[in-house]
């Protein structure tokens, strides 16, 4: 667009390992060697863990190479620090991609999709995939495909191995699953481990099962929420990466509780998904830090 400014091109170190002294020190003094310009740092130190986080944000053009050899040199400063796995190098210069699971619930679709058409959401999404064509329309008129997906009760084994194919042709940085309302197998919460996002109502574990509306209206609760985190095996128990809630009164009828609840979910997901296209969240064991 005339007039706009393209944001400056970053690397993003995400980093993680057992905490000493020294290590705020190795990592900046590699940068600096280099002639890296950090332009945003954050650290964490977890009592509990012994475990030590921190997020670098450095310019792209203050050092002499680009991201693949920033990785191969920053990976030796992460074996000397025990960082073994925990550690990634991101460029915001390479577009995000992510791909959209849904069934018949179409709130946080259209949110989302508002977003990324106003741009406030920066990510291509590749595509949509729906165990109901009732998102289609919506969908497509964003110019995005629409792929169904059915899902019998003989076949679902089937029906997951399709979307797998689906989902990893476009290689995304995220998997959405925005009200979809299907339980990934345990292979494919593996295979997209921390990409996979999912995003439920707070009534969990109190309200179980059907009507959960329903069931929180009759008990009088004050508060209805939202949780957006990482797919596991454990259904509904993967590391979270954010919370919100909205008050509720003894005035608000089940349909008030309903649509109080869906807005707070289409915030807390876009929150969610934002933060991970940042490489803002570091996963250890069955938590995150959120820089």
């Amino acid at each position: 667009m005339p007039g706009v400014t393209a944001p400056e091109r970053r690397y993003v170190i995400t980093f993680g390992c057992p905490d000493r002294t020294g290590i705020i020190a190795r990592i900046s003094g590699f940068l600096a060697e280099h002639g890296g310009w950090i332009v945003e740092a954050a650290y964490h130190t977890d009592p509990d863990t012994g475990w030590f986080f921190t997020r670098q944000v450095v310019r792209a053009d203050s050092l002499p190479f680009d991201a693949a050899e920033l990785r191969a040199r920053f990976g030796e400063v992460a074996a000397e620090l025990s960082a073994e796995s925990s550690w990634q190098v991101s460029d915001t210069g390479e577009r995000r991609r992510a791909v959209i699971l849904v069934s018949k619930a179409g709130h946080c679709l259209y949110d989302l999709l508002g977003r990324v058409a106003s741009g406030e959401l920066d990510v291509d999404v590749a595509a949509v995939i729906g165990n109901h064509d009732s998102l289609a329309d919506i969908t497509r008129a964003h110019g995005i495909p629409f792929h169904h997906v059915p899902f019998p009760a003989d076949g679902k084994q089937e029906a997951f191995e399709q979307v797998r194919k689906l989902v990893d042709e476009h290689d995304p940085h995220a998997v959405v699953l925005a009200r979809f309302m299907q339980i990934l197998p345990a292979d494919l919460c593996r295979e997209w481990a921390g990409r996979a996002i999912n995003i439920h109502h707070s009534f969990l574990p109190s309200f179980i099962g059907a009507k959960p509306y329903h069931q929180a209206h009759t008990r009088g609760v004050k508060l209805v929420g939202a949780t957006c985190h990482y797919v596991t095996a454990d259904l509904d128990a993967g590391p979270i990466i954010d919370q919100d809630v909205i008050r509720v009164d003894h005035g608000d009828s089940v349909e008030d509780m309903v649509r109080k609840g869906r807005d707070i979910e289409k915030v807390t997901l876009a929150r969610g998904l934002r933060w991970h296209l940042e490489n803002r969240v570091l996963v250890h064991g069955n938590r995150t830090v959120v820089f």
